[in-house]
């Protein structure tokens, strides 16, 4: 099936077109916006993870006391390895987040260039509307006007 030819089409066509397909990319755009807003707070919320788990290991991290037993010492130890063993799991997950936003970013600016591509389009098809209107203009006949005599 052969593709429409984009110049057989008139003027306001292309113009309506041309302002649908705008519109759609402005909803791209404010899509893949939201998607990279969503992956930054994502980000975020993974290295707070991340902070929250290092402090907590950092705060049972165990001390010999006098009064400390076997079993206490063990017991935090056993309870940090865990906390470690998260963070690690918590490291690969900001990790991919971070890839996640570094997609979202560069999906954010496909659709930006889109969208200033349609706008240059549109700006251009507004310009050779106004160019055609003014030839139209400079090329019809003078117009008279009547001759008015008031009354005598």
């Amino acid at each position: 099936m052969p593709s429409p030819n984009w110049w057989a089409f008139s003027v306001t066509d292309k113009a309506k077109r041309l302002s649908r397909v705008l519109r759609v990319r402005t909803m791209q755009l404010n899509l893949t916006q939201a998607e990279e807003a969503r992956a930054a707070t994502r980000v975020a919320d993974e290295i707070a993870l991340r902070e929250r788990i290092h402090k907590l290991a950092e705060a049972v991290s165990p001390v010999p006391t006098p009064s400390a037993t076997a079993a206490g010492l063990g017991a935090a130890a056993h309870y940090r390895e865990r906390l470690h063993a998260t963070a690690q799991v918590v490291e690969r997950r900001v990790v991919q987040a971070d890839e996640g936003l570094e997609r979202a970013r560069s999906a954010t600016m496909a659709a930006k260039r889109d969208q200033s591509a349609v706008e240059k389009l549109l700006e251009r098809a507004h310009a050779a509307r106004s160019l055609r209107e003014l030839r139209a203009l400079e090329n019809a006949p003078p117009v008279r006007r009547p001759n008015r005599h008031d009354p005598c």
